[in-house]
């Protein structure tokens, strides 16, 4: 590996670090959604530090091309992140629904007490007798 390429895996690292680490600081990333990126972040600082560890990994793994296990994890992570967004959307759905639901009764109950009200204060047409 050449100083450039090292240098420049070093630094993408650190920027997927301080990117996430930001994002977090300022309330447009949840915690919960950051872990994954912190690990993805944190690894590849890892293996850019000490690339042999990546040569490590895989042949530990059994994959004769370091690349392929960059790859591979690097999948993995994103269908992670996709299965727990699906998740939390399917909980959300769920929720939106209820709460259009209960929307929807009370709309109904205020337009019966509304329709309700009317008729009692009403006054009675005197024309209406005759």
């Amino acid at each position: 590996m050449n100083t450039t390429s090292y240098v420049l895996g070093v630094a993408a690292a650190i920027l997927i670090l301080v990117v996430v680490i930001e994002l977090l600081r300022k309330r447009r990333l949840r915690e919960r959604h950051a872990v994954w990126w912190l690990a993805a972040g944190l690894l590849a600082l890892l293996v850019s530090i000490f690339p042999v560890s990546l040569e490590w990994a895989a042949g530990v793994v059994g994959i004769q091309v370091p690349t392929n296990l960059v790859f591979f994890v690097g999948i993995a992570i994103l269908v992670l992140v996709c299965l727990q967004h699906s998740a939390e959307l399917t909980r959300a759905e769920e929720k939106v629904r209820s709460l259009a639901e209960s929307l929807a009764l009370v709309e109904l109950r205020l337009r019966q007490v509304e329709t309700q009200l009317s008729r009692e204060t009403t006054p009675p047409d005197p024309d209406a007798d005759a």
